[in-house]
């Protein structure tokens, strides 16, 4: 039999955040295919620079420079994703299919569509060097042999994204082109049957599940006309084509940004049966719009080969020292004697719910309070596959909970986590004929008992009374908010600088770079807008009004008595504190002997130096290792 650490094999699925952020599936992964123009006239620099000692700019270039961000913020973001980058327009070919006018590039040991790597991004950032002399540019569309080089990207892109099912991975081409009009040149009945078959070329792509997006290069001086030919490529009509029509237009220097809104598109976390009652049930889908960012899970690599190790576990016999078969049955020590459990058996003592939404009734909104909301809530909307009629349903019962006001109560929860829900409606909201906000349901996670407590039993005092602000005291505070309110705030505005410097580090390491970029920290106050008059005196009205004008901020001691859970903490720390003198954790780091440590052993280092201990053994040994600088 084995002993069990009850803090892990009881500990709840949802406490390990690593956990949360796996629940998505194949659903989300994602294969594109970037397709250049390498023409001549994407060679032509773009409109004088205004700024001195800056060279002028090829569309070229922009489409590069763009696609090589990309490429760093995904294999950071979703570095399961695949990518094949093709160039049509080309005096070489180097493709599956042997087409002329198109090249895919690619780095050796790789497959054409396949994940970035470190080398891919390399020789990607210095491929203008060798362009010229590799790969060439040439027009590839040429009336007189009626050899189309966009036909042909087209096709060789289909072919790679036949990989996969449409099914389970997004498939979308991005075409990257200044021309708007690639047959303008030719006689109308060649320039009319070209289009056409290019035109068709298009419409089976997307027939198989493969969406189709362009990102126009407009010059100053001259819009980029979509409705040229472009607009039939991709699909675009009415409304949608309205819409795009601006964008065409925007500057050069937005196109990253335009581009990486395009890469991170909204996916699903994961699919939700809902059951309403009577045996009625609807097939949701659910959507993160908000999680912390965390830094990938380290991987143990060979020392010689520098190739990803495969962990295996064999039990070998204390007494004998042979190796035995995994015990069937675990123990765990309770009141002197060893309580025994088969793996069947805790597999069922954790199974407490199905992991569906059920609904329980409806209670009007008012009930529902801020400090229900226990973490991010989860956006549902009704999904298009699966059980029919899911979409009439779930409309009818939103309507019908914004007319009267009122929230959905749910019971739903994973098999360790069983816990209630708040469903509340949100409406469509349409601004200048754009949505800000899509019409669903925010699933609000609410608390149990014991995750509200009660601030009165922190801050009494001996006799059990709790001081209240005065008028005065809320007054000044409120002036004080007012004056250093951030004004339109937003979390996405400001970067971890911690997961920056981290990313950049490892950039640096992976594309042998020879300086690590300068990180700026955002979240550092700010003393410029801090030391204003204003604020000056409304921080000085504030602290007179709660400590009085004597008020001597060095020589002050916390008054206020610890309470049990306080208490409960320090004496842990103690005794990890005491027992994490008993090991030699520079040496064990440096030996790469931490992964020889139990769970238990690790949060010691952990629990004595303050930091958190949630997480798996690799997330354990990572935060240790980040502490020691190592």
């Amino acid at each position: 039999m084995m002993d069990l650490d009850a803090d892990d094999i009881f500990r709840d699925d949802d406490d390990d955040i690593q956990n949360q952020l796996s629940l998505e599936n194949e659903t989300s992964k994602e294969y594109v295919v970037y397709l250049v123009d390498a023409s001549p006239k994407m060679f032509t620099t773009t409109s004088p620079s205004e700024e001195e000692g800056k060279m002028d700019e090829t569309h070229f270039h922009i489409a590069i420079s763009c696609i090589s961000h990309s490429l760093k913020s995904q294999i950071i973001n979703r570095s399961y994703d695949e990518i094949a980058i093709c160039f049509y327009n080309t005096r070489e070919k180097k493709n599956i299919q042997d087409l002329n006018g198109v090249f895919v590039f690619n780095v050796a040991e790789r497959e054409f569509l396949d994940r970035p790597n470190a080398r891919l991004i390399k020789e990607f950032d210095s491929i203008e060097d060798t362009f010229s002399n590799n790969i060439g540019s040439k027009q590839g569309i040429v009336s007189a042999t009626r050899e189309n080089s966009l036909y042909n990207a087209i096709w060789v892109a289909q072919a790679l994204l036949r990989k996969g099912s449409a099914k389970t991975v997004d498939k979308r081409m991005l075409l990257f082109t200044n021309e708007d009009d690639p047959f303008g040149s030719m006689n109308w009945a060649i320039k009319s049957d070209m289009t056409r078959t290019t035109l068709q070329r298009a419409k089976d792509a997307r027939d198989l599940g493969i969406s189709m997006e362009l990102l126009p290069l407009s010059c100053a001086d001259e819009v980029f006309n979509v409705s040229q030919f472009y607009a039939d490529l991709i699909g675009l009509e009415g409304d949608d084509l309205v819409d795009f029509m601006p964008s065409a237009g925007n500057k050069l220097e937005d196109m990253k940004d335009q581009l990486r809104k395009r890469m991170f598109a909204k996916r699903i976390v994961k699919r939700i049966k809902f059951t309403i009652a009577n045996g009625i049930s609807i097939d949701l889908n659910s959507y993160a719009l908000i999680r912390p960012t965390v830094p990938g899970a380290i991987t143990w690599l060979d020392s010689v080969t520098n190739r990803p190790l495969k962990s295996e576990r064999t039990f070998i016999c204390a007494d004998t020292g042979a190796l035995v078969e995994e015990s069937s049955r675990r123990f765990h020590p309770y009141k002197n004697q060893n309580i025994t459990f088969s793996v069947k058996e805790l597999i069922e003592i954790k199974r407490v719910s199905t992991g569906h939404l059920h609904l329980l009734g409806f209670k009007p909104l008012n009930c529902l309070r801020d400090y229900h909301n226990l973490k991010p809530s989860t956006f549902l909307y009704p999904s298009y596959e699966g059980m029919d009629g899911s979409e009439c349903i779930f409309v009818a019962l939103h309507r019908s909970m914004i007319q009267l006001n009122r929230f959905a109560l749910a019971f739903y929860g994973s098999s360790t986590r069983p816990q209630l829900v708040a469903l509340v409606a949100q409406d469509e909201v349409i601004q200048s004929g754009g949505q800000i906000e899509p019409p669903g349901m925010h699933m609000i996670y609410l608390p149990y008992s014991d995750d509200i407590r009660r601030i009165e039993e922190r801050f009494s005092d001996s006799s059990g009374m709790v001081p209240k602000a005065s008028d005065d005291q809320i007054k000044k505070a409120a002036d004080l908010i007012k004056r250093i309110d951030l004004k339109d705030f937003s979390v996405c505005q400001f970067a971890n600088p911690a997961l920056q410097r981290h990313y950049a580090v490892l950039q640096a390491l992976a594309l042998e770079e020879d300086e690590i970029p300068e990180m700026k920290d955002e979240t550092l106050p700010d003393e410029e807008g801090l030391a204003r008059p204003g604020v000056v005196r409304a921080i000085e009205e504030f602290k007179t009004s709660i400590y009085g004008g004597n008020y001597d901020e060095e020589s002050e001691q916390p008054t206020g008595k610890p309470s049990e859970t306080t208490r409960k903490r320090k004496a842990i720390a103690e005794f990890a504190t005491k027992e994490c003198e008993n090991y030699e954790w520079g040496d064990l780091a440096d030996t790469g002997k931490l992964k020889d440590l139990t769970v238990v052993e690790l949060k010691y280092y952990l629990a004595a130096h303050d930091l958190p201990v949630s997480g798996k053994k690799e997330a354990l040994i990572s935060r240790i290792l980040t502490h020691m600088g190592k």
